[in-house]
């Protein structure tokens, strides 16, 4: 017999947004939760709903109240969240390269002292590991990653830099991510990838979805700057594996 799903909690968001929250912490189930009710808003094309932001653990969606209430969409994506979950279905899977370490990953060294491991070894499990795409974020093609191996996880910087480049490749917590844009972070950079998850006149936009697999490969510093210059052309340069 297959368990019961609890009922999220649903919260306002200002006088236009509700909150569908599965879990109060990162948690594979919550987040699977959350992109089914997501396709599952999509597909019903509810009367008032304008947008959905799927998150780790939680489903914001904005409506116009002018169009429905709160109280009777929140029943709606109650009803809908209750639902089974599907069953698992084929997801893309993409292979994006990165070049680890010295000024494209300026964090390995201390990453590997750290983990007390070398630093080619925090390469070959991050290598290693197999991650999906939990969501997008923070800024435009921020992708957050989940599947860190238990052996990577390291807190976070206790001093977060103010700009850091393209494209990089690094980790903070349970989590690894691809960071689109230069930008401020807290995380470990371990490296960076030619890949652009998001250009403007790129058709696709934004390369990877929620629910995309991902792994990494390890590429040097001549082939990331063949694949850079390639990227900036618009190819997609990461390997759609299927």
């Amino acid at each position: 017999m297959v368990a019961a799903l609890s009922p999220p909690r649903i919260l306002p968001s200002g006088d236009a947004a509700i909150t569908v929250e599965f879990s109060r912490t990162i948690d594979a189930v919550a987040n699977r939760r959350v992109l089914a009710l997501d396709r599952l808003v999509a597909g019903d094309a509810l009367t008032g709903v304008t947008e959905t932001v799927p998150t780790y653990r939680s489903l914001l969606v904005h409506y116009d109240p002018l169009q429905i209430g709160f109280e009777a969409l929140g029943d709606k994506l109650t009803e809908l969240a209750l639902r089974p979950l599907p069953e698992a279905t084929a997801t893309r899977r993409w292979r994006i390269p990165v070049v680890y370490g010295g000024e494209n990953g300026i964090d390995l060294e201390d990453v590997a002292k750290t983990l007390n491991i070398t630093p080619d070894e925090v390469v070959a499990r991050h290598v290693g590991g197999d991650y999906r795409v939990a969501m997008i974020g923070f800024t435009p093609g921020w992708s957050y990653l989940s599947g860190l191996p238990g052996s990577m996880q390291i807190s976070r910087r206790q001093n977060p830099r103010l700009l850091t480049p393209p494209g990089t490749i690094s980790i903070g917590g349970i989590q690894t991510g691809v960071q689109c844009l230069a930008g401020p972070s807290g995380w470990h950079l371990l490296g960076r990838t030619a890949v652009r998850t998001y250009q403007l006149h790129r058709d696709p936009i934004f390369l990877l979805e929620p629910g995309d697999a991902v792994t990494f490969t390890a590429v040097n510093e001549k082939t990331f700057t063949e694949q850079d210059r390639a990227a900036e052309g618009g190819e997609f340069v990461a390997e759609l594996m299927s």
